[in-house]
């Protein structure tokens, strides 16, 4: 055995500070990768805790006595995460020196001689590679630091001694008593306040994509508030203790620590993979730690993908029994309430629906009442926790749907005929009734997708799509959707386009196409619940065809007469087009906070009106490309009328515009642009700018200019300099070798939004120069990015016209489309036409192009211009541009 640490001034202090630091930086590191082993062949986590917490308490001792006599009065506490001898890998190691109370007059010298020893004593610590953290303090100071500041009490209340006597550690004890400091109701009171804000500032999307192990909602931050309130207000915080005292269930309580044991689990691998104190599980760390816990790829499932869903399905399940147990507390606190009776069955408790009976639900039709109940009251505050946890014992009893019989059928479908239904779904699913009535829910809870344009779980994403057709279905005002108000009362069974949008996406995750899966599940559902078949057929329908309006929108010309017959062709009916458009909307604004906006808003809104008004026209008399123009035409000329143009001023502006312009445009947008070429010399370049109503930031810009080489490269990389993201480009060639060119804007970061004024002068600055000097600007790859690679996928097709379609799918980046625009240019191509597509980490996008013939005429892209051109785009998505 070695001889235990020497106290300071004593003999046998012969190694130097740096010699004992370099051996015990040594040390230390042998002991952690040791560790790291066990943890790799499965060990037990609290142990490692422990194990970690002991090898720190060697050294912080040995450098403690190396450099503080032991008559320095003097005591040494961990505190915090380390107090309750749980350290994790690369946490830090918080400490509290505890002085002697000492008078103002006390000894400058002592002070210094105190101060030196103490500062020595961190430094050894720190040049052991050990991150303390530290406090000064006598025992009337902790009280004082611990009244004032909320979170220094509890780093006090679970201090543990590592260098002290039995009056420092009464008198620590004493100064953060409930007597003292913080009593049980305020204690409670406010930590149940931080615990809303914590789970406020970590529920937005970057952290439902990388959540916070430690402090995000259901994370190990929670189970350990819950350990402080049972220490503050019923003077344990061991939850076993509570079971006796009626505030915990034992399942609650095995349940609870089954997932902090998992929770601490991942935190102490992510340390591992990270090598240092990290918390949220970054993309950079989530496959290395799926990986290093034994996750592996299977069909439809990824490793990673199979990590996040364990820890959504955890943090969701100390959520839930963390509610309940702050409804305890509250009532150890308030005392019993008096009940106030509501029916037979239920009644309220402090403003929480509670069940009358201690056995309730004597039959599982009961639990469906119970929702009723709730949907009709709207002054309940939640669910009782003593009913929240019946409930959940109950759960296995209530048969899935396949099995149940018509009284529960018919008491679901009254639930989503009744009142707030979303609501009610959305209780359901968080409490588990949805997932055991039907099993297919329960699969995708807390499944993630490991890509950026699902920043949610599938189980959240869908109650996210339900929460958007409440705001349909409530009729109130929402600038974001332009038709949706006015469509959604002509729905016949509005409950049937809630079924659309809970099983849109309940296929996913099996390894097939989600929307054919999808819709079986929707067929086997409505048919077991006795639906009509043209109600069940419709919603089959709405699940199988819950892309296609979005992908018709996004990828397909849908001023093109024949695309929007083409698609009104599949649609068949106006109530089809109905509750598509409605879904569509609320599954891609559900989809992320980011994805939807003004031209998504617009390119659906224009799709349905058009395939509205071929279903009204009739699908056996299509629309011709001639008809629309003509249309378009006397729309904007009656536009332009109402405003004083006079009838010989509009042919003359008409005259200036091509033809494909009416084809393709809007009446209010051909007038628009017709007004801009007002005073326009030959030879001149007018570009115009205008908000899109309602949508902040969201710009339509407008460029007529003589046609030249690099024109489009350069009007891409200005507005990219301008923080501007293109959504769709419209490139056409008007009259006189001009082009007649439009794009659909919005800022890249909404914070800064150039002005309509700015944008036109900027444009029209850089097109008045050298082409070629206008380029776009150099960035640096965003981190999360890096993750996320996808294989470059280049395809050419022939088009109407004698043009090459291009179709590019890559991996998105800032700049991407302007460095496209550069390659194109670069291969003296002309740009004709452009959809930008973004999904997440993934750009769709197609270009119709052409090159120059030795006559000055376009024509399409002969096999070795495509190599020529695929060659140069490849290179440019790998940053060679």
């Amino acid at each position: 055995m070695t001889a235990g640490p020497v106290r300071a001034g004593e003999a046998g202090t012969s190694a130097s500070d740096a010699e004992w630091a370099a051996q015990a930086r040594e040390t230390l590191a042998t002991e952690q990768a040791a560790l790291a082993a066990r943890f790799d062949a499965g060990a037990d986590v609290d142990r490692l805790l422990a194990a970690r917490a002991k090898s720190v308490d060697r050294q912080v001792l040995a450098a403690w006595r190396r450099c503080v006599p032991e008559a320095s009065g003097l005591a040494l506490f961990a505190v915090g995460g380390y107090g309750r001898g749980e350290l994790f890998p690369h946490s830090d190691v918080d400490l509290l020196v505890l002085t002697p109370e000492r008078p103002d007059t006390t000894d400058g010298s002592d002070r210094r001689t105190e101060e030196d020893a103490l500062s020595r004593f961190l430094t050894l610590l720190w040049d052991a590679g050990l991150p303390v953290g530290h406090a000064v303090r006598s025992a009337t100071q902790c009280g004082e630091a611990a009244e004032a500041d909320l979170t220094v009490l509890t780093s006090l209340i679970e201090s543990r001694p590592l260098d002290a006597d039995a009056g420092a550690r009464q008198a620590l004890g004493e100064a953060a008593a409930p007597a003292r400091v913080w009593p049980a109701r305020e204690f409670f009171e406010a930590k149940r306040q931080e615990l809303r804000e914590r789970h406020s500032r970590h529920g937005d999307t970057s952290d439902n994509l990388e959540p916070n192990l430690k402090e995000g909602p259901g994370g190990l931050r929670d189970v350990q508030t819950l350990h402080w309130m049972a220490l503050r207000i019923i003077g344990t915080s061991d939850l076993e203790s509570l079971i006796a005292v009626g505030q915990l269930g034992a399942d609650e309580v095995a349940s609870l620590e089954r997932e902090r044991i998992f929770l601490s689990r991942l935190r102490y691998g992510l340390h591992l993979v990270a090598g240092k104190r990290e918390e949220r599980l970054r993309f950079d760390y989530q496959k290395l730690l799926a990986a290093r816990l034994g996750h592996v790829d299977t069909d439809g499932s990824l490793a990673v993908e199979q990590l996040m869903q364990g820890f959504y399905r955890s943090a969701s399940l100390v959520q839930r029994i963390g509610e309940r147990l702050l409804q305890r507390f509250e009532e150890q606190i308030e005392g019993e309430p008096v009940p106030e009776p509501i029916d037979r069955l239920f009644e309220l408790r402090r403003g929480y629906l509670a069940a009358r009976e201690a056995e309730w639900p004597r039959e599982p039709a009961q639990i469906f009442d119970l929702f009723a109940v709730w949907a009709s009251r709207g002054d309940v505050r939640g669910l009782h926790s003593q009913t929240a946890r019946a409930l959940a014992e109950a759960l296995p009893s209530l048969p899935g749907f396949s099995a149940a019989g018509a009284l529960l059928h018919a008491r679901f479908l009254q639930l989503l005929r009744g009142p707030v239904p979303v609501q009610t779904l959305t209780r359901m699913a968080r409490l588990g009734v949805l997932g055991r009535w039907i099993p297919a829910f329960a699969r995708v809870s807390g499944r993630m997708q490991f890509d950026l344009f699902h920043v949610y779980t599938v189980d959240q994403h869908t109650l996210a799509v339900l929460k958007n057709l409440s705001i349909f279905a409530s009729g109130e005002h929402d600038e974001r959707f332009t038709l949706a108000r006015e469509i959604w009362p002509r729905l016949r069974k509005p409950e049937l386009l809630l079924l659309a949008g809970l099983f849109h996406d309940i296929g996913k995750g099996r390894g097939g196409d989600h929307s054919e899966l999808g819709g079986d599940d929707a067929r086997v559902f409505c048919d077991t619940l006795g639906l009509s078949e043209a109600d069940a057929s419709l919603v089959e329908w709405l699940v199988r065809k819950h892309l296609l309006m979005s992908t018709t929108a996004q990828k397909q010309d849908i001023t093109d007469p024949e695309v929007i017959h083409r698609f009104a062709t599949v649609i068949g009916d106006r109530e089809r087009l109905d509750h598509l458009y409605l879904l569509t909307c609320a599954d891609i604004a559900g989809t992320s906070p980011k994805l939807w906006n003004a031209w998504k808003d617009r390119l659906l809104a224009d799709l349905y009106t058009a395939t509205r008004l071929a279903l009204r026209r009739g699908l056996e008399h299509p629309l011709a490309a001639a008809e629309r123009a003509a249309e378009n035409r006397e729309a904007a000329r009656a536009m332009l009328a109402a405003f004083g143009t006079g009838d010989d001023e509009i042919e003359v502006l008409f005259a200036r515009m091509p033809e494909s312009a009416f084809r393709r445009g809007r009446p209010d947008q051909l007038a628009w642009q017709a007004t801009a070429l007002r005073g326009m010399a030959p030879g001149d370049t007018r570009v115009r700018a205008r908000p899109v109503a309602a949508h902040a930031g969201a710009m339509e810009v407008f460029v007529h200019s003589p046609d030249r080489d690099g024109l489009f490269a350069a009007i891409v990389a200005t507005l990219d300099r301008l923080g501007l993201a293109i959504q769709q480009a419209r490139v056409l060639d008007g009259p006189e070798g001009t082009i007649f060119d439009s794009f659909e804007v919005i800022p890249s970061d909404p914070r800064h939004i150039p002005a309509a004024e700015d944008i036109e002068q900027r444009l029209e600055a850089a097109l008045a120069g050298d082409l070629d000097e206008v380029k776009p600007p150099r960035r640096t790859q965003p981190r999360h990015l890096r993750h996320f690679r996808i294989a470059p996928q280049i395809v050419f097709d022939a088009t109407r016209g004698g043009r090459t379609q291009v179709s590019l799918v890559c991996t998105d980046r800032p700049g991407l489309l302007a460095d496209i625009a550069r390659a194109l240019r670069h291969q003296a191509l002309r740009v004709h036409d452009a959809r930008i597509a973004t999904f997440g980490e993934r750009a769709e996008d197609l270009f119709q192009v052409t090159a120059v013939d030795d006559n000055g005429s376009d024509r399409a892209l002969d096999d070795n211009r495509q190599e020529a051109l695929r060659a140069a785009l490849l290179a440019c998505l790998e940053g060679d541009c």
